[in-house]
């Protein structure tokens, strides 16, 4: 994979200073870690990672966002993760290199990805060894994170899960409005359906069946504004 090196941004700061991570390093070594990084960039719809293939990089996203997705054997999509600004994928190397990756990443937006590789990332633990706590502890948030959607695919109430998957991304890409909580929806519908474990046409009935309860209103395709934040909560417990 080729990249330049991963400069300082005057408006955006270096990639690892975004990175929770990476937060206890001082200014002087978050910039020695944004030395041994290289800036990749990928269009939209663009692979980074291939599902089975090996890696020894810890991939940080630096600006745009990334989808994570299994293919089931009959060839549809299960999106895991949606990872924006700050976020970062293919840690599991970083303690075992002979782990192969068991998903696949593609870019949906244009977007910018900052590379560290695992003997640059082994120097920088060995010198802050908080930072392998860091790590660990955000494996455990993503297990749990997975462990949540195989039980959300696994109820039969498809409303459980698209209200759960709305609260997800209020959190992730919402933005606070007088009225409510403004969503840019990251993917496309058929994703969101991907997403969800269900069909297209499933996301839009029950998208429609939530505004005439007054629960949320559509602006088009890609927004969503959450009108009752605690009523779709109610859903999911």
């Amino acid at each position: 994979m080729k990249g330049t090196s991963c400069n300082h941004d005057k408006m955006l700061g270096p990639c690892p200073k975004k990175v929770p991570i990476f937060g206890a390093l001082s200014e002087e070594e978050i910039l020695k870690v944004a030395k041994m990084a290289k800036h990749t960039q990928f269009k939209k719809g663009q692979l980074l990672l291939h599902e089975g293939e090996k890696s020894d990089r810890l991939f940080i996203v630096n600006k745009g966002q990334v989808k994570v997705s299994k293919f089931t054997i009959d060839g549809k999509e299960q999106i895991l993760y949606i990872l924006t600004s700050g976020e970062f994928f293919g840690e599991l190397h970083l303690f075992n290199n002979e782990e192969v990756n068991n998903f696949s990443v593609y870019a949906i937006a244009d977007t910018e990805i900052c590379v560290i590789t695992k003997d640059d990332i082994d120097r920088i633990m060995e010198a802050n060894p908080e930072i392998s706590i860091k790590l660990l502890k955000a494996l455990t948030k993503r297990l749990a994170h997975t462990e949540t959607l195989v039980q959300n695919l696994a109820t039969k109430d498809p409303e459980v899960r698209i209200a759960h998957m709305i609260l997800e991304f209020c959190q992730k890409f919402g933005t606070k409005k007088s009225d409510g909580i403004l969503i840019e929806l990251p993917i496309t519908r058929e994703e969101v359906a991907s997403y969800v474990g269900v069909t297209r046409e499933t996301i839009s009935r029950k998208f429609s069946k939530f505004e005439s309860l007054g629960l949320i209103s559509q602006q088009g395709n890609k927004k969503l504004l959450v009108k009752d934040h605690q009523t779709l909560r109610e859903y999911i417990h």
